[in-house]
């Protein structure tokens, strides 16, 4: 089974990079072209169009299963890439790292505190202040207080 999966990943990759080059699309165009020219040799009879109908519905069945395998692929790995900038900042809340296995209700609270955090940014007058959530307001205040010395 793990073989299968290897190969599978590594025909879904190959699959998913040709398919986005110049050479897929000229092969896609060309396949159009073909199939219109030879429409008045078949009178454009209904065998006819169910040729390009029954075709490009098998290719984007297949390329669905295909594109999605690789952007799985693609955000896991760009998740592991925050995760590995968020626990190398050691500003940073290391609660961030693995945010993706939230649940939508636990996100929007996540997205009250960095609302709240960007409030502190506005208010200290400078958008490259940075705080995390574990430390945003104490260093509000510890900031607010060295403005006012």
């Amino acid at each position: 089974m793990k073989k299968i999966n290897m190969l599978f990943e590594q025909f879904s990759s190959a699959i998913t990079h040709y398919s986005g080059s110049t050479g897929a699309f000229l092969t896609a165009l060309s396949g159009v072209a073909i199939w219109a020219t030879t429409g008045s040799f078949f009178n454009y009879s209904e065998n006819w169009q169910l040729v390009i109908n029954t075709t490009t519905t098998i290719i984007t069945f297949l390329m669905v299963f295909l594109i999605q395998k690789s952007q799985n692929k693609e955000s896991i790995s760009m998740q592991i890439k925050l995760n590995e900038l968020i626990a190398s900042n050691e500003r940073a809340s290391n609660r961030i790292v693995g945010i993706e296995d939230l649940s939508e209700e636990e996100m929007k609270v996540l997205k009250q505190f960095y609302t709240k955090l960007s409030a502190l940014a506005k208010s200290d007058g400078d958008l490259m202040s940075s705080h995390s959530i574990d430390e945003a307001v104490d260093n509000h205040q510890e900031k607010s207080a060295t403005k006012k010395q």
